[in-house]
Order: structure tokens, then C-alpha cells, then sequence
């Protein structure tokens, strides 16, 4: 019998209500479709209990935790010394969800950017990956990283890269990573396919965001981290690869980018 290759769902939200009457099936079912492991993404640190204790209950789950641009007026401005102080769970292992979002919450942008700078001072102080969620500010977040990475560099993950080529461009000169979500996998998405063509395979993860963006053919239904496998399907048709090699590719991006993970060991 074949083994499915493994793949991992680098960016997940398992700690929200979709997934309250099912959460163990869903892991479950991740695990059977080679998703073998998952990064649940806090958006707002007071959940972070609650996304902590799934990771702590699931061997296959790590957690991230951070403030999302959406919230950012919403939510206390959270400190550097807090999030140093959340990295040290051995199942944390990124500095976020954070980043800009003018498409739903342009006016508190100003918040945002100040969010986004705390965060990114965590990941260069922790040395933890920087998780980003970017829309509709391509030009301020360019300009950010990019500023903020030549006063001291740290490692970053587009996450549900959607954007324009220029973004992708000026991330990948920072060396830093895009993850395809199943926004790539749908059919008129092949603008945003080509831009991921021309990345170095080397920089691509793969992600669900679920509940969020089902690819096909599941989408307009409830997103799920097992769904990683049908936008991987999609990624190795966009580099030309074998569904197996694509997915040893973005395995060995995910450890490379997610050493914390990659090394973690659960105690005995």
C-alpha cells in the first residue's frame, strides 16, 4: 500500500466555533489525508488559552499567536514582552497572524502599522517566523518589511499570498516565504498561479485558513485543514512536479522556515 505523502497545513484557525462539534474528527481527517501536522493561528491574544490548550491536546497541532490587522482598533496594543513571553510554550512557534488589511479596515491603519511593528521586534527578538497577512496595502507592507528587515533581519511567511507580483517580489528578495491557500486553486485565480510559478519552489508552504477559502471541490463549504491536500494538488501542477515531490518540497520549506517545529520533541 502506498503511503499518502505528508504535508503540512502551515495556517489554520482550529480554536474557532466551525469546528466546535467536530474538532477531533477534523484532526482526524487531516491525518488521514497526510496532513500531519497543522499551525493554529491565534488572532487575538486573548484566545490565546484556548489555542494553546488544542495544540497542548493534539500532537499533531503547533500554535502561533498574535493580533490581527482586522482587530488591531478592536484589541489592546500588545507588547513585545508579551509575545517573547508566549514563545517560550514548545508549541509555539510564529509571531502572528499580523500585517495590514486596508480592503475591510482602512481607517485604523495607523493602529495597524504600530501592531505590525511590535510584532515584527518579537520575531527579530525571538528568531520565530513572522506570519503576515497583507491586503490591499501592498505598497506600506513592501515598504515595512523591507525597512524593518535591513535594521535586523528575521523570517516571514506571506500567508494566504494574494497579492500582486510586486509584493511577492519584494518578499522573496527579504528571502522571506508565500503560501498558497485555496484561493490559488480556483479557477480564475491563474494571475495569481503565475506569480507563485515564478517564486523559487524553495519559498512556497501550503495552508488551509480554514475554516476559511475551501478549495475546490469544496469550495463555498466549510474550509478544513485535511483540504491542504487539494491545494497541494494544485501546487505541484504550478511547478511541473509529482504530487509527492511538490509535497517534500514544502516540507522541507516548512522545517527550514518552522525550525521550532521541525525540531519539536514531545516529552516522554
Amino acid at each position: 500500500m502506498t503511503q499518502i505523502p505528508h504535508i503540512t497545513d502551515s495556517h489554520c484557525h482550529l480554536d474557532f466555533p466551525d469546528f466546535d462539534e467536530e474538532r477531533d474528527a477534523v484532526i482526524d481527517r487531516a491525518l488521514e489525508a497526510g496532513v500531519h501536522r497543522m499551525v493554529t493561528i491565534c488572532t487575538r491574544l486573548r484566545s490565546e488559552p484556548q489555542v494553546r490548550a488544542i495544540a497542548e491536546a493534539h500532537a499533531p497541532v503547533f500554535y502561533a499567536a498574535g493580533t490581527h490587522p482586522m482587530s488591531a482598533a478592536e484589541e489592546p496594543l500588545v507588547s513585545v514582552d508579551d509575545l517573547v513571553a508566549l514563545s517560550q510554550h514548545p508549541k509555539f512557534v510564529g509571531i502572528g497572524e499580523t500585517g495590514l488589511d486596508y480592503h475591510y479596515t482602512s481607517e485604523s491603519a495607523d493602529i495597524q502599522k504600530k501592531s505590525l511593528r511590535v510584532h515584527i521586534e518579537a520575531a527579530q527578538k525571538t528568531g520565530l517566523p513572522l506570519i503576515i497577512h497583507a491586503r490591499a496595502a501592498d505598497d506600506d507592507m513592501a515598504r515595512i518589511l523591507t525597512e524593518t528587515y535591513r535594521h535586523r533581519a528575521y523570517s516571514c511567511v506571506m500567508h494566504c499570498f494574494s497579492s500582486s507580483a510586486e509584493l511577492a517580489k519584494a518578499a522573496l528578495d527579504l528571502g522571506f516565504y508565500l503560501s498558497m491557500s485555496g484561493i490559488a486553486a480556483f479557477p480564475k485565480s491563474q494571475e495569481l498561479r503565475d506569480i507563485f510559478a515564478a517564486a523559487p519552489v524553495e519559498r512556497i508552504l501550503v495552508e488551509t485558513d480554514s475554516p476559511y477559502l475551501a478549495p475546490p471541490p469544496h469550495r463555498g463549504r466549510r474550509n478544513e485543514p485535511g483540504y491542504t491536500a487539494h491545494t497541494a494538488r494544485v501546487g505541484a501542477e504550478v511547478f511541473g512536479l509529482d504530487y509527492a515531490a511538490f509535497a517534500q518540497q514544502t516540507e522541507a520549506n516548512f522545517d527550514r522556515l518552522f525550525a521550532k517545529a521541525a525540531s519539536y520533541r514531545a516529552a516522554p
